[in-house]
């Protein structure tokens, strides 16, 4: 069996979520709400999307955890760890987790709206659709990826999640 390229594997990018880089965190919780992709008959829900500029030139990758520290509260960010936990701490009073968790609601509807652009991830590597698969593993591997997109002529044509790499390296050894 040979070895598959990046083309080969890559989810094509007309089939993974992506979003300007003005869209609010609002828009982009909304747009991950309703992906879900289809991979060789198997269903999978994307833990990220791609963030492209007004010329569509991809500037960013917008994690679900960059999505939920973008939300977190101004009132909760300046406080120590312990003190954020005890605020949700039923056993100390049950009412003031009801109450914390009203206040936190309200902040994180505010914060909702800001742009996804104050928390993406700069894209710190690409692959071109013509790499091997043992280079879409390394560049995945050295730089501590799930998700790289890929290139074509130095124009995004589509990702590789580390599922697929995963799935295609099943199949050599199994």
């Amino acid at each position: 069996m040979a070895t598959k390229k990046a083309g080969d594997i890559m989810i094509p990018l007309q089939e993974y979520p992506h979003i300007p880089y003005w869209f609010t965190l609002r828009q982009a919780v909304a747009e991950l709400e309703k992906s879900a992709l289809q991979v060789e008959g198997r269903m999978s829900l994307p833990r990220a999307l791609l963030v492209f500029d007004e010329k569509y030139d991809l500037v960013g990758i917008l994690r679900r955890r960059d999505i939920l520290r973008g939300l977190e509260p101004k009132f909760l960010r300046t406080m120590s760890i312990s003190h954020r936990k005890s605020l949700f701490d039923v056993e100390i009073d049950p009412k003031l987790a009801d109450l914390s968790a009203g206040q936190v609601g309200d902040a994180m509807r505010e914060q909702s709206e800001h742009p996804v652009s104050e928390v993406m991830q700069p894209i710190v590597s690409t692959v071109s659709v013509d790499d091997h698969l043992a280079a879409v593993i390394y560049k995945m591997l050295s730089r501590d990826l799930y998700l790289i997109p890929v290139l074509k002529e130095q124009e995004v044509v589509g990702v590789i999640r580390s599922v697929e790499v995963f799935h295609e390296v099943a199949s050599l050894l199994l």
